[in-house]
C-alpha cells in the first residue's frame, strides 16, 4: 500500500515536472533564430520598414531576426509560405495590404486561394500612410490633370508600374483611372517596390502610386516628381503635394506595414512578439530609419490592430469587385 502510494507521488511529480518545464519553454522563447519573411524584392516598404525592426527585435529578444526575401506572385509566395509554417513564433511575416487584397482577387478570378486572412493573426501594425503618384522628371506632366487629359487623348499607351497584380500599389492606380471616368493606361507590373520604381526611374514605365518611403530619396534628388497623394489630408513630409480629393477625385487608400505570425502560436510566444515589437517601435534606431524614409509611425497593438485590419480588409475587398477582372494589357 505504502509503495503504491509512493510510486502514485511520483508519478505526480514527473507529470508535474513536464508541465513545468513546457511552460518554462514557453517562457524561455525566443531560444534560436527567428525568421521574418518579406514577401517582396529589396526596397520596397515592407523592406524599408521590415530590417530597421528586426534589428531592434534582434536587440530586445537577445536572438538573431533574419530577413528572408521569398517574393513572387506580388506576394503571395512569400505569405503562403508563412500561412504554412510550423507555428511557433520563429517564422514572421510582415506584410503591406497584398495580404488582404490577393484572397479577393482569387476570388474575383474563381480560383482556389493560395492562402487566406485566418491563417494569420496580426502582432502590429508599425506605419500607415497615404501612396504618392510620382511620374519620371523627364516627363512633361506637372500636375494630375496634365497626366490624366493626357491618358484620355492616348488611352492605353501612358504606362504606370506597380508592385504587382491587384498589389498594394496597383489597387490606388485603378481606383484613381476609375474616379477620372474609367480611364485606360497601361500597367506594368512588377515583383515588388524596388522593382516599380526602377522600372519608373528607367523609363520603362511613366509613374506609379509610391509609398512615401520608396519615393522620398528620388523626389529629393529630382529624378522623379509628386503630383497627388491617396490620404485624406495631405502627407506631412509631403505639404505641398494636393490630394486626389482635393482635385475632385473621390479616392482614398492607405498603404501599411504590419507584422503577422501564423494562426495557433501558443498565446504565451505572442505575447512576448507583442511586448518586444511595442518596445521595437520606440527604438531610436528604429524611429530614425522610420524619418529617414519620411514614415511616420502609425502603431498598433495586437487587439486594436486585428479589429481594424477586419475592417480595411471589408473596405478593399469592396474595391476589388468595383474593379473586376484587370486583364493584363
Amino acid at each position: 500500500m505504502h509503495r503504491s502510494v509512493l510510486s502514485a507521488a511520483l508519478v505526480l511529480l514527473a507529470l508535474g515536472g513536464v508541465l513545468i518545464g513546457g511552460a518554462d519553454a514557453s517562457e524561455q522563447y525566443p531560444t534560436r533564430p527567428i525568421t521574418l519573411v518579406n514577401p517582396f524584392p529589396p526596397g520596397g516598404l515592407a523592406d524599408l520598414t521590415g530590417r530597421p525592426l528586426a534589428s531592434a527585435l534582434e536587440r530586445l529578444l537577445k536572438q538573431p531576426v533574419v530577413i528572408a526575401n521569398k517574393s513572387g506572385a506580388a506576394g503571395a509566395v512569400g505569405m503562403q509560405s508563412v500561412a504554412i509554417a510550423k507555428p511557433d513564433g520563429y517564422t514572421l511575416l510582415i506584410s503591406v495590404p497584398a495580404i488582404s487584397l490577393l484572397p479577393e482577387v482569387d476570388a474575383i478570378f474563381s480560383r482556389p486561394s493560395t492562402f487566406t486572412r485566418d491563417q494569420f493573426v496580426g502582432v502590429a501594425r508599425l506605419n500607415a500612410d497615404p501612396t504618392i503618384l510620382v511620374v519620371n522628371a523627364d516627363m512633361p506632366w506637372k500636375t494630375l490633370k496634365d497626366v490624366l487629359d493626357d491618358a484620355g487623348r492616348r488611352p492605353g499607351e501612358i504606362i504606370f508600374s506597380s508592385s504587382g497584380p491587384y498589389g498594394a500599389s496597383h489597387v490606388p492606380m485603378e481606383m484613381l483611372l476609375q474616379a477620372a471616368g474609367g480611364l485606360r493606361m497601361r500597367h506594368l507590373p512588377t515583383a515588388g517596390g524596388g522593382p516599380a520604381v526602377t522600372a519608373v526611374l528607367g523609363g520603362h514605365a511613366q509613374l506609379w502610386c509610391s509609398p512615401p518611403a520608396v519615393a522620398s530619396p528620388h523626389l529629393k534628388s529630382g529624378k522623379l516628381r509628386a503630383l497627388a497623394a491617396s490620404g485624406a489630408r495631405r502627407h506631412p513630409a509631403f505639404p505641398d503635394v494636393p490630394t486626389m480629393k482635393e482635385l475632385g477625385y473621390e479616392v482614398e487608400y492607405y498603404l501599411w506595414t504590419a507584422l503577422f505570425v501564423p494562426k495557433n502560436v501558443p498565446p504565451a510566444v505572442v505575447r512576448v512578439l507583442r511586448d518586444a515589437t511595442r518596445q521595437a517601435v520606440q527604438d531610436p534606431e528604429f524611429r530614425n530609419a522610420m524619418e529617414k524614409i519620411q514614415t511616420p509611425i502609425a502603431y498598433q497593438d495586437a487587439d486594436e490592430f486585428n479589429v481594424w485590419w477586419a475592417e480595411d480588409a471589408r473596405r478593399l475587398a469592396a474595391v476589388v469587385k468595383r474593379i473586376g477582372r484587370v486583364e493584363e494589357k
